[in-house]
């Protein structure tokens, strides 16, 4: 009885069709109108093509991107809805009745619930809902990202906040920074323990003295005082002075006062100017740096995207209209078990055919679910030392740590077997150096001269824009009233260092290790390389002896070498006085 009801309702739906096939062929008004539908809806997407190539190739989408995609997405829209409403409503007061006029149909049986008005009207209607339905799906994306990138721009002010201004703040004429004409720094009541009263007191006198404390950080690298607002939304009027200097940006770009000295397009490709969240992206990347209109190539932002891994969200349109589909299938009445059973088998049949496809895919979930590890982090699988490069749901690109090569593994390998995730967590990786010194030397004299070396290591090792290699947890730009460079940012573990260590007693010397830490792994040979040099100069000057790779006889010369060594014995102790041995006790 169930499959005579089944086969039924099929041979109804398919009677349904057969009456609007009927109604095209009686009717000229009828075909008319379906045609203009078509007609109107092709010439809807072209207009709608050139629409969005015009408004991208104004400066109202690189300032509001956000704001212009919307448009984008809803006018296509709303036109054809307007276009298939007013077909719908001509069909059925005009053509549908005047053909039932025409038929003698007027008093037809009331009852009949898949008559031919209905029907039509029923099929419009579902063309407006998938309009609907794909308008919301475009949609989705952009408020996700807009909202993502509100929550990027709180973390920039954040950083502005951590980092009193950047570089490229506006300062009116009276010379005051931007921050301050948004913040007042209010001193703490109580002086911190790492000064004195007096010097604390004799800051406070001068704006100079007053920047340095501003800038301050206890030796548990916390900031002292606090910042007082001076207007009434501090966030707002930041965003306000980003904006001014991104139209800066924009006008440099298109009157040719740039680096490049061209005129740079806007809406062409490949890029040429930045949108404004592209700019702030760069700006993130460079530590805020003053973004340099026309620095980079054509097209270099995308470059930089190209192949970047799509999060789980961009998944949420694709399932959104997956689900409108279904929706209209059950409207018409067509029998979802049956559809459901058909396409369950199908993927019983898909899965065993794509095991190892269905195994990367879901460890792909489960990574980016529980955050195991993100693009860049340093990472080493099957003894493989490298950065994430980017996570897919077939594979996993890892970047040896030195350049070298790019792995590619199966992404179930990650939750399958060890992996050890350097980055997790922490932020920073050991730069050592083993050195050697003679047994005629003081140990605790060596200890001191090796943590003088680390000590210049930590101030005195920059990279290329002036930043400071070695993490530490105040910047030493601080202490001469500039902003700290970033290298005491993100420490969330007790950091001591220069850490030196004496290891052992070896066949022909007294073996110490220095280490210090770094921000990156590539780093740590530069900095090991550097103190090696340092190691070296430091070592010639207290007459440091590293003994040769050779067994040494003394032939009773021990007593002549003991000496020369003695002359540098002061200025030695007073390298020890100065510097200390870190936790190395030095009561002698």
């Amino acid at each position: 009885m169930a499959e005579n009801n089944t086969a039924s309702n099929t041979e109804l739906q398919f009677g349904e069709f057969e009456k609007i096939s009927e109604l095209l062929n009686s009717s000229f008004e009828m075909q008319i109108a379906f045609i203009s539908l078509i007609i109107g809806l092709v010439v809807l997407c072209v207009i709608y093509k050139k629409f969005s190539n015009w408004i991208g190739s104004k400066s109202f989408s690189y300032t509001r991107p956000h704001l212009s995609r919307f448009i984008q997405t809803v006018l296509f829209p709303v036109i054809a809805i307007i276009l298939v409403s007013s077909i719908s409503v001509y069909v059925q007061i005009s053509v549908l009745s005047a053909v039932e006029v025409a038929s003698g149909d007027v008093n037809a049986d009331k009852e009949n619930d898949n008559s031919t008005r209905e029907i039509f009207a029923k099929i419009l209607a579902m063309i407006n809902i998938i309009v609907i339905g794909f308008t919301i799906a475009r949609l989705i994306p952009i408020i996700l990202k807009k909202r993502k990138n509100s929550e990027l721009e709180k973390g920039d002010f954040d950083s502005w906040m951590d980092m009193r201004g950047f570089d490229d703040d506006y300062e009116e004429n009276d010379g005051k920074r931007f921050f301050h004409k948004l913040f007042e720094w209010i001193p703490p009541k109580k002086v911190p323990k790492d000064m004195t009263d007096r010097e604390f007191q004799e800051m406070l006198k001068s704006d100079a003295g007053r920047d340095i404390l501003e800038q301050y950080r206890t030796s548990k690298g916390q900031p002292i005082g606090t910042f007082k607002p001076l207007v009434g939304n501090p966030f707002e009027e930041w965003k306000k002075s980003e904006r001014r200097k991104y139209e800066e940006y924009l006008t440099a770009c298109m009157s040719g006062d740039n680096e490049s000295g061209q005129k740079l397009r806007l809406g062409v490709k490949p890029q040429e100017i930045y949108p404004i969240d592209t700019w702030r992206e760069e700006k993130r990347l460079n530590e805020y740096e003053k973004g340099i209109a026309g620095y980079r190539p054509p097209g270099f932002a995308e470059k930089q995207q190209q192949g970047t891994p799509k999060s789980l969200e961009h998944a949420i349109p694709i399932i959104f209209m997956a689900s409108v589909f279904i929706g209209i299938i059950s409207w018409w009445g067509i029998d979802l078990f049956v559809l459901g059973t058909a396409v369950a088998g199908f993927g019983v049949g898909v899965g065993f055919a794509l095991k190892e496809t269905m195994e990367n895919l879901f460890a792909y979930l489960m990574i980016r679910k529980d955050k195991i590890f993100i693009e860049g982090d340093r990472v080493e699988v099957n003894g493989y030392n490298g950065y994430i490069h980017k996570i897919t749901a077939r594979v996993t690109y890892v970047r040896h740590a030195l350049n070298e090569s790019l792995g590619i593994f199966p992404t179930r390998m990650f939750i399958s077997t060890k992996v050890i995730n350097y980055t997790k967590e922490i932020k920073f990786v050991p730069a050592m150096v083993v050195v050697g010194a003679s047994y005629l030397n003081d140990a605790r004299q060596i200890t001191a001269i090796l943590t003088k070396v680390g000590t210049r290591a930590m101030t005195e090792i920059k990279d290329n824009r002036g930043n400071h290699i070695v993490v530490q947890k105040k910047c030493p730009y601080v202490d001469e009233n500039k902003p700290s460079c970033g290298c005491d940012k993100k420490i969330f573990v007790d950091l001591e260092q220069p850490m030196v260590r004496f290891e052992e007693f070896s066949s022909s010397s007294l073996d110490f290790r220095l280490w210090v830490y770094v921000r990156e792994y590539q780093q740590r040979f530069k900095v090991e390389t550097a103190m090696r040099i340092m190691i070296q100069e430091e070592f010639a000057r207290y007459d440091i002896r590293i003994p040769w790779p050779i067994r040494t006889i003394y032939p009773g010369d021990q007593k002549k070498e003991t000496k020369e060594i003695g002359e540098a014995d002061n200025i030695r102790k007073e390298a020890l006085k100065t510097y200390g041995t870190g936790d190395v006790p030095i009561d002698k």
